[in-house]
C-alpha cells in the first residue's frame, strides 16, 4: 500500500508543479499544467521509465537518493519532503546525514542566476543541481549517476572535467578534494553513503589512499581562476567563486568573467551553443 501511496502522491506533486515553478521554460502552446514525466525524470537525474514504474506502484522501494532527487525537483515543502520519504519507506535525512537538501532562499538565488554558470554542491562534493549555462559550459549532467556525479570520483578515478590544470595545479586540486572529503566525514561520521564513498575511493583510487592516508587537513586556499576547454568555443579564463551555505553545508559554484573582455564573449557564445545543443 505504501508503494502504492507514494506513486498518487508523486503523480499528484508532478500534476501540480508549473514548468516555471521547477524552473523550466516551456512555448506558449503548452497544453499540461504541471510536469511531463520525462521533464520530472530529467531533472530528478532517473529514467522516464523508472518514473512511470515508481507512479504506478510497479517499482518499489526506491532509494533515498532517489526520493531525495524527485523532492529537489519538484521543490516540494519540508512536510511533503517528509511524507515522500516516509511513503518510500525511510525516514527523512536527519543532522548525522550530509545534507542534500537545497532551501527555497537558496533556490530563489539560484533563479535569480538563471544566465551565469551555476552548481550546488553537497559538503561530500556531489554534484546536486546545475543549471543550462553551467551544463552548456562544462558537459550535460543527465547521465551522470549515483557516484559519478560525486566531484572526488570524477577527477580520480573517472573522466575529469573540462578544466585545464598544469601537473602543479592538478596535484594541489586533488590534495584539496580529498581534505574536504576527509573533513566533511569528521563532521557526519555516522553517513553510511558518505563511508561507503570512501571505500569505494579506497578500491578504484590508489592516489586517493595516498592522499587520505597522508592526513592533510587542508592545501591552503586554490586559485579562483579556471581555464575552460569548451568543445566548440576553446579556452575560456573564467573566474570560479565558491559559494558556502553555512547552514545548509552546501556549496554554490558561479563562473563569471570580467564583462566585456574576450572570455565573457566567449562565455556567452559558449552558453548560447551549449543551451542549442541540450535541447535537440
Amino acid at each position: 500500500m505504501a508503494d502504492t501511496d507514494f506513486g498518487h502522491t508523486l503523480r499528484r506533486l508532478r500534476d501540480h508543479v508549473s514548468p516555471a515553478a521547477a524552473g523550466l521554460t516551456v512555448g506558449p502552446r503548452r497544453r499540461a499544467a504541471g510536469l511531463r514525466r520525462e521533464e520530472l525524470a530529467g531533472l530528478a537525474g532517473i529514467s522516464a521509465d523508472y518514473l512511470t514504474r515508481l507512479e504506478q506502484g510497479r517499482a518499489t522501494s526506491p532509494s533515498a537518493q532517489v526520493v531525495e532527487a524527485l523532492t529537489r525537483a519538484l521543490r516540494v515543502s519540508d512536510a511533503e519532503r517528509e511524507l515522500l520519504y516516509r511513503l518510500a519507506g525511510h525516514a527523512a535525512p536527519g543532522a548525522d546525514v550530509v545534507p542534500s537538501r537545497i532551501p527555497p532562499s537558496v533556490q530563489r538565488l539560484l533563479d535569480r542566476l538563471a544566465d551565469t554558470p551555476v552548481a550546488v554542491l553537497d559538503a561530500a562534493g556531489n554534484l546536486l543541481v546545475a543549471n543550462r549555462p553551467h551544463e552548456a559550459l562544462m558537459g550535460p549532467i543527465d547521465g551522470m549517476r549515483g557516484i559519478e556525479r560525486n566531484t572526488a570520483w570524477r577527477h580520480l578515478v573517472g573522466s575529469g572535467s573540462r578544466a585545464v590544470h598544469s601537473a602543479q595545479e592538478q596535484a594541489a586540486f586533488e590534495e584539496s578534494l580529498v581534505a574536504d572529503l576527509r573533513m566533511t566525514a569528521a563532521r557526519y561520521p555516522l553517513d553510511r553513503q558518505l563511508q561507503q564513498l570512501v571505500r569505494e575511493l579506497r578500491a578504484a583510487s590508489p592516489r586517493f589512499v595516498e592522499l587520505w592516508d597522508s592526513g592533510t587537513a587542508s592545501v591552503g586556499e586554490l586559485a579562483r581562476r579556471k581555464v575552460i576547454d569548451h568543445p566548440d568555443v576553446g579556452l575560456i579564463t573564467l573566474d570560479c567563486d565558491t559559494l558556502v551555505v553555512g547552514s545548509d553545508d552546501l556549496r554554490i559554484l558561479a563562473y563569471t568573467a570580467v564583462p566585456g573582455s574576450v572570455d565573457a564573449e566567449r562565455l556567452a557564445l559558449a552558453i548560447v551553443v551549449g543551451t542549442q545543443s541540450l535541447v535537440e
